[in-house]
């Protein structure tokens, strides 16, 4: 059965092993914050979801990981209507996310309604990638 419930230090390892690239006195802060989650399906936990606020007013969410084995069942997607929900909940009128150009992720985040609003070019400087477009949806 699928769950999605706040972070806890005790998730700790898991987080680290999945997401590379958040720090772990950083984590500690989202989890602080309640600002990360735990996204599980019968009691194993099997992904994370974490935002933080751009401009300290529009719900940005910053990393969804599910398991490869999960992915495509749609985990992800009760995992965003979820976070979706909360921010709307908590009052928010917008929120946003980006994806690199060259990920499949830009399609799942159209389908559930995000729209591109624009992008960022890294070339040249310490965090190289490619091209990172950003989406908003508006509630």
């Amino acid at each position: 059965m699928f769950e999605i419930r706040y972070a806890l230090e005790s998730d700790k390892a898991f987080w680290l092993t999945h997401d590379e690239h958040i720090s772990e006195n950083e984590l500690l802060l989202k989890i602080r914050d309640r600002r990360g989650y735990i996204i599980s399906d019968e009691d194993k936990t099997i992904g994370v979801l974490r935002y933080n606020l751009f401009l300290d007013i529009i719900p940005f969410l910053t990393m969804i990981y599910l398991d490869e084995s999960y992915r495509g069942k749609g985990f992800g997607r009760q995992a965003m209507l979820f976070w979706e929900h909360e921010m709307c909940e908590l009052g928010y009128k917008m929120i946003m996310t980006s994806t690199q150009v060259d990920e499949g992720a830009q399609h799942f985040y159209r389908k559930l309604g995000y729209k591109d609003r624009g992008s960022l070019f890294l070339d040249n400087t310490p965090f190289e990638q490619p091209q990172e477009m950003f989406m908003l949806k508006i509630f």
